[in-house]
């Protein structure tokens, strides 16, 4: 008897272990997922949970930021279900996925142009790529050396994690590095408050940010190049692929999404989902 009460032990203990396996690998039964990442698109991320959970059948959404790196690494260690990230998944990553056995898919959700923001009261109302970049490498440290008044310039930007700052860097900067001297924030509401209350500042962020900001902020128009139009940062121009400093905004997630995950990415790229996309200053992709 007490030999049969252990082996009855143990089928149970493996009943259990397997179940709680099996809860595990399949997502497609959770009442509960978790999105993290970005913080350009956790305001977005967040106006979609907020309607899409307003199916009683949905599952309930938990939405935070950190950044897109922090995103990744959160999907690519299994902490989350969803990774929201305004950058591409880095060749590094996607090895590191594979040692874990996590396969990163990616989709495109919508369209972000990175506004250029200073404080209302600079007389400077547009600057070129290049003038950009020699701000925020360092090269110029002066308004007066893009035609503004006699002051030192305040660099803002995000800090190395986040996706915005690996873009910026890459399409303004050439991939050189940022001045030392720069202020790395932990939020992009932190560069918008920031920029809103030092008067020579100079900061990056998402679009719907800069809307959303309003007359706190001025936002400049951008020059590709010395001959280029100046371009302000709007819906129309980014979808017109006329601002030169736009980009794709994506969801990853680990193998190609089943389930739950598969409904919130299909509502988010739906008439409804796309909606949301405008309505919250970002640029629909369907």
């Amino acid at each position: 008897m007490s030999s049969f009460k252990y082996l009855l032990g143990i089928s149970l203990l493996v009943l259990i272990g397997l179940t709680a396996c099996s809860r595990s690998s399949n997502r497609d039964t959770t009442a509960y997922l978790t999105i993290k990442g970005s913080d350009t698109m956790v305001h977005l991320a967040s106006t979609w949970a907020e309607v899409f959970m307003s199916d009683a059948d949905a599952p309930k959404l938990s939405v935070t930021g950190g950044g897109s790196g922090t995103g990744i690494a959160a999907l690519l260690n299994g902490t989350t279900d969803i990774c929201i990230a305004s950058r591409n998944i880095k060749s590094k990553e996607v090895e590191l996925a594979t040692n874990k056995g996590i396969m990163p898919v990616e989709t495109t959700v919508a369209r972000d142009g990175i506004a250029v923001i200073i404080h209302p009261d600079n007389p400077v109302n547009e600057l070129t790529i290049e003038e950009i970049g020699k701000i925020y490498t360092g090269a110029y440290t002066n308004w007066n050396q893009v035609g503004g008044p006699d002051a030192g310039i305040i660099v803002l930007s995000r800090e190395s994690s986040s996706g915005t700052y690996v873009f910026f860097q890459k399409r303004v900067l050439a991939k050189r590095d940022y001045v030392t001297s720069a202020r790395l924030m932990p939020a992009t509401s932190a560069i918008v408050q920031s920029v809103s209350s030092d008067e020579w500042s100079i900061g990056y962020v998402g679009l719907g940010y800069a809307v959303e900001a309003g007359d706190k902020v001025k936002t400049l128009k951008v020059k590709d190049t010395a001959d280029s139009p100046a371009v302000a940062p709007t819906v129309a121009s980014v979808s017109a692929s006329d601002y030169a400093i736009a980009r794709s905004l994506y969801i990853y997630t680990n193998g190609e999404p089943t389930g739950s995950i598969k409904k919130f990415i299909d509502f988010t790229l739906s008439a409804a989902g796309q909606k949301i996309v405008i309505e919250t200053g970002y640029v629909p992709v369907n």
